[in-house]
């Protein structure tokens, strides 16, 4: 047995804020990377921004499944921590982590270019899919890389040692910007490929992150004996394990990023404008959403390690400090969105959109103002859920906000009462409500009976 990284005795909030800030940041860093991208996009018009940003979602929706799947990894490894396991159980971890990433990214990418074979099907436009497939096959490949991250970065955080992700993730950045650009115009011994371009240079940058934070936590000497990418290695029982907890997480990381997807096709048999709009007051508010996916993921591993240590009160107060904080994010988030639109708005629109483009996305961006705490809420109550152990209600909960009240409510007001593009914002919004309140509620259900036992 070896001495476990123990449940520090320091106040919850701080534990909340010295854990979710770097998953939070790290989220940002990387969300950085899809908002330059479209900032780009749209650089090369309207058609472009629609139909690249089309694959930019189809993409997310892959990814989120895949990164779904290797979430409850971290709550693995921390409580395996908390309970002081031996050096062999947290890496059998991370082995079955890595097999399960390798073989959702392989089965993912080939998704990738088979749906963007089928958006012709889909109600979308000519232009929109010739803009759209390129891209969907530069980003399919990077994939892999981009959950390979995903593993290493669920074990540092399992470990609550998650050091150096936003040091590298920052300068991804940087190096993305000055790839696609390269790519998007030929310069120097880069080819010119325009809207791919993009693409290839998000895939190459995914790879070059895997890279560094795996050399760097092999650096480190408390996490490098844990490490192992021999996925080949990988018992049954842990994979089991893995997947058990996984596949329900997965299945509600892709109901609702599947509810986003199915609400784009939406947009596009619209118009392209509302398609255009919608992308990027989507991108904008996406940016907020990674300081509630900070706050879930944290608010996760620290309602684990309650479980361990029998501290039921402590995880209640872990879910209110973690919609606290959410609440401040949004609030803060909508001040800007009221009083100044066009300069957030500025990044996506500058160049070359038409007017009509950026009044629908003001429109849509208040809307996003109340939109956003339903989904940093229900992405909040996904962990705190996961946290207890129970993944399965999280799926069950989402597919009855998201499918039996946010869609069939989005085509309703879009369609039949006529609001359009700002209808289809509204049924997102009730049904991330909705999904909110339900998993809250499990949540504090679950809690009640664990301190009436």
């Amino acid at each position: 047995m070896r001495t476990p990284t123990a449940i520090t005795a320091r106040p919850l909030r701080r534990q909340l804020i010295a854990l979710a800030a770097p998953i939070a940041g790290t989220q940002l860093a990387q969300i950085a990377l899809s908002t330059t991208d479209t900032a780009m996009m749209g650089m090369l018009g309207v058609q472009a921004l629609a139909g690249g940003g089309l694959a930019v979602v189809i993409f997310n929706q892959l990814r989120t499944m895949g990164v779904g799947l290797i979430v409850p990894l971290g709550n693995q490894v921390a409580a395996a921590d908390a309970e002081g396991r031996d050096l062999a159980t947290v890496r059998g971890h991370v082995r079955a982590g890595f097999l399960l990433a390798t073989v959702a990214a392989v089965v993912g990418a080939f998704a990738i270019v088979g749906i963007g074979a089928l958006l012709p099907h889909l109600g979308q436009s000519g232009a929109v899919v010739d803009a759209a497939r390129p891209m969907l096959l530069a980003l399919a490949p990077g994939l892999i890389p981009c959950l390979w991250f995903q593993v290493i970065r669920q074990f540092t955080v399992g470990m609550q040692r998650p050091r150096g992700m936003l040091g590298i993730t920052v300068a991804s950045v940087l190096v993305n910007a000055g790839l696609n650009l390269a790519f998007i115009y030929g310069w120097g011994p880069f080819p010119q490929l325009g809207l791919a371009g993009i693409g290839l240079a998000t895939s190459l940058v995914h790879l070059a992150v895997f890279a560094a934070f795996w050399w760097l936590v092999r650096r480190d000497p408390v996490l490098a004996p844990h490490l192992s990418a021999a996925f080949w290695r990988a018992r049954r029982s842990d994979v089991r394990s893995l997947a058990g907890l996984g596949v329900p997480v997965s299945a509600t990381y892709a109901s609702e990023a599947g509810m986003f997807s199915a609400l784009a096709l939406v947009m596009g048999a619209i118009s392209e404008t509302a398609l255009a709009a919608h992308n990027v007051v989507y991108q904008v508010t996406f940016i907020v959403f990674q300081l509630a996916i900070g706050l879930s993921q944290a608010s996760s591993i620290l309602v684990s390690r309650q479980v361990v240590a029998r501290r039921p009160r402590d995880a209640m107060r872990v879910m209110r400090l973690s919609l606290g904080f959410a609440l401040i994010a949004v609030l803060l988030s909508g001040v800007c969105y009221a009083t100044v639109p066009d300069l957030v708005l500025a990044p996506f629109l500058s160049n070359g959109a038409d007017a009509a483009t950026a009044s629908l996305a003001a429109s849509l961006l208040l809307i996003g103002t109340v939109m956003q705490f339903a989904d940093s809420a229900q992405n909040i109550g996904v962990g705190l859920l996961r946290g207890l152990g129970d993944t399965v209600s999280g799926f069950r909960l989402s597919v009855v906000g998201y499918w039996f009240v946010g869609l069939p409510a989005a085509l309703a007001l879009a369609f039949w009462a006529d609001l359009g593009a700002a209808g289809v914002w509204w049924g997102l919004t009730l049904g991330l409500t909705t999904t909110a309140a339900l998993m809250i509620g499990r949540f504090r259900r679950r809690v009640r009976e664990l301190v009436g036992g």
